[in-house]
């Protein structure tokens, strides 16, 4: 008897902190893995596993991309992850944040329809689709009302994946991501800023952190753990949209107290608040409910906040010294 073929997955945005998190899950399931990186992308996230990929070069806006990345993988799951990630520079570049992530993502789901209508695609969408929301925690039904260009443009994505679920009958899914947080995270990032600041100040190397609003709130999980809710929702038999996030919020300033407690270290001694980096208060907080991922992908958190952040900060420790 043959052996059962290795199931196949194209991942768009490889190279980043998701993306990179997912290849090693689908190589580690004995999947075949494709994935799409720019040719000024860093491959040092997938330095574990760059020998047992295949990788196409090319720009997820350009359709031509889509659809060789297609013809040569013919995946069984797709997982749409490369877009902007960092939300405050949407106001910078309104149209190319709707070009690269509404435009995009438009384009990959017709290259599916015409090329892998069979495939199981999972696209990442955000927690910032809600906005200002009206209640919290936020579950699948909560109204939308994006406040950012980053958030307009994942809605439109978000929106399109249903409408072509109902009406054309593929396996489309839309993950409502949380707030993740990993090694791999970039400093521009609020959590790195806080834990490398714990690192450099323990070393020698820093005196002080700057930050604004402690008191504002975010539902942060590990990456790892979001992206293995990605690869249950893409194993369903029915396609359906998710939240995925621990459901607990924590505030910045739980953020920095957890950062310093790794280093042991007295936060308060080296903690300067900038009022003019100080945002408009958040009457509701960002918080997801995960409670139809628990009942019907049987999916959950497994790494706490504190010892996410605490691994943020042994990293960053490793990297200053």
């Amino acid at each position: 008897m043959s052996p059962e073929p290795r199931r196949r997955a194209l991942i768009t945005g490889i190279a980043g902190q998701d993306g990179s998190y997912l290849a090693e899950q689908l190589v580690d399931a004995g999947y075949a893995v494709h994935g799409i990186v720019r040719p000024t992308s860093s491959l040092a996230n997938l330095a574990g596993v760059g020998d047992r990929l295949v990788l196409h070069e090319g720009d997820v806006g350009v359709p031509a991309t889509i659809r060789r990345a297609l013809e040569v993988s013919e995946p069984d799951e797709i997982y749409h992850l490369a877009a902007p990630t960092f939300v405050p520079d949407s106001w910078l570049a309104p149209a190319g944040t709707i070009e690269g992530i509404a435009v995009a993502g438009a384009d990959l789901l017709a290259a599916v329809r015409e090329l892998a209508p069979d495939a199981h695609v999972v696209l990442a969408s955000s927690r910032e689709i809600f906005g200002i929301p009206v209640s919290s925690p936020q579950d699948e039904s909560t109204p939308c009302h994006p406040g950012t260009p980053y958030g307009v443009a994942k809605l439109a994505v978000h929106q399109l994946v249903g409408l072509l679920r109902d009406r054309q009958d593929l396996h489309l899914s839309s993950a409502i991501l949380f707030n993740h947080e990993s090694v791999r995270r970039p400093a521009n990032f609020v959590t790195r800023k806080v834990t490398r600041a714990a690192a450099a100040i323990s070393l020698g190397l820093e005196q002080e952190l700057v930050l604004g609003d402690l008191d504002a709130v975010r539902d942060w999980s590990a990456a790892t753990d979001i992206m293995a809710g990605m690869r249950l929702m893409a194993g369903q038999d029915e396609p359906g949209d998710f939240v995925l996030a621990s459901g607990v919020g924590h505030s910045v300033g739980d953020l920095v107290r957890a950062a310093f407690a790794e280093v042991g270290l007295d936060p308060d001694v080296h903690l300067r608040v900038d009022d003019g980096l100080r945002r408009p208060p958040e009457p509701v907080a960002p918080v997801g409910d995960p409670a139809r991922a628990r009942e019907l992908l049987g999916w959950s958190v497994t790494t706490s906040f504190e010892d996410l952040i605490g691994e943020m900060v042994r990293a960053d420790l490793d990297r200053l010294s």
